[in-house]
């Protein structure tokens, strides 16, 4: 499953615009998990957010809707949120207030940005800043989890992080390789809550070199190689709000794209390395209910992911992953089967742009 940064709008746009959108998304992924890091379970789900879209003008685009969550067993809905963004776009650069582009749109690597936060933290709201150049993409955000007030009895909760990657080949070339560099903080803390709870701030970051071979081959359409020397910080004030103050990691990738299906080979050597946004997988503390003090300071895995992406029609696709895991240490496998169906598709209801008064 991959984010859709490249073709966000597919209409062109017009001032005084109306247009109606639907995202529906349902989801199935199975962890096949028995180790002391992180524990099995299923997640099996829909999502669906309808909004009403205006375009003051065709560079301001003005999206609001709801967002719900409807997990499958349970009755009731699990989330049921209001959706608004306004997005501001001026050449290649985007500024975005509001509920900003989430997970799969940041570009991250996921030991720094867990793959489930699509179907488990699917919203960010805050701001966001990207430029999305010929060579050059960064994107630059802020998500606000969890607003404070005064007498709160709980800590205000904050996010943000950098993704960005330059392309050194040329043009026209069958190769494209790019450095990538990504940093992520987390912030818990605050001082109008009735919590005697010290804050709690961390960084992580990632440095790579990311290369792709383009084939001419009937059924092997690419290569791809990613290598990443990532860390991370504990800069909380107060000892004891994470297992290690310092951490690092190598994390390598190589991957066989054809027309069945992709291939990718992982392998990850973490040395004390904790990342809150990120995999649970990768982690060198335990995220577990029955285990929860356990840490593997040198965490060695190899990872297969087999991945299909089938394009249904221009509004939909259906992904389907099955990603065995092996524990160098413990020599233990691991797996997981997953199915993702994503709609996303935008009607034109009429333009308004003459029947409305701009300002005052």
């Amino acid at each position: 499953m991959k984010s859709e940064q490249s073709d966000d709008y597919r209409l062109a746009a017009k001032s005084g615009d109306l247009r109606v959108s639907l995202n529906a998304f349902v989801f199935f992924k199975d962890n096949e998990y028995f180790n002391k890091i992180i524990e099995g379970y299923t997640l099996y789900g829909t999502q669906l957010n309808p909004q009403l879209v205006y375009y003051p003008t065709k560079d301001l685009r003005l999206e609001g809707g709801v967002f719900l969550w409807k997990d499958f067993g349970n009755p009731v809905l699990q989330q049921v949120r209001p959706t608004f963004r306004a997005t501001w776009t001026k050449g290649k650069q985007q500024i975005i207030l509001g509920n900003i582009r989430p997970h799969l749109h940041h570009n991250y690597i996921e030991p720094m940005f867990n793959f489930e936060r699509v179907m488990l933290n699917p919203l960010e709201e805050g701001i966001q800043v990207r430029y999305n150049g010929t060579r050059l993409f960064v994107d630059q955000w802020v998500d606000w989890q969890r607003q404070q007030y005064r007498f709160s009895n709980f800590q205000e909760e904050v996010a943000g992080g950098v993704s960005s990657s330059y392309r050194i080949s040329p043009d026209g070339s069958p190769w494209h390789v790019a450095i990538p560099f990504q940093f992520t903080a987390t912030h818990r803390g605050g001082q109008i809550d009735t919590l005697d709870r010290p804050l709690r701030t961390s960084f992580n970051e990632a440095f790579g070199l990311e290369a792709r071979r383009r084939l001419e081959g009937k059924n092997v359409r690419a290569v791809r190689f990613n290598g990443y020397v990532l860390g991370f910080q504990n800069y909380s004030f107060t000892t004891g709000q994470f297992p290690f103050k310092y951490g690092r990691a190598l994390y390598l990738n190589a991957t066989v794209e054809s027309r069945f299906a992709d291939v990718m080979v992982s392998y990850w050597h973490g040395s004390r390395y904790i990342a809150p946004l990120g995999g649970d997988f990768f982690q060198s503390a335990s995220r577990t209910v029955s285990n929860p003090d356990f840490l593997d300071r040198n965490r060695q895995l190899v990872m297969v992911r087999l991945m299909r992406d089938i394009r249904i029609s221009d509004a939909a696709s259906l992904t389907a992953r099955v990603e065995p895991v092996f524990d160098l240490n413990t020599r233990a496998l691991d797996y997981s089967l997953a199915m993702y169906l994503n709609f996303r598709q935008e009607w034109l209801l009429g333009n308004i742009g003459k029947r409305v008064r701009v300002g005052q």
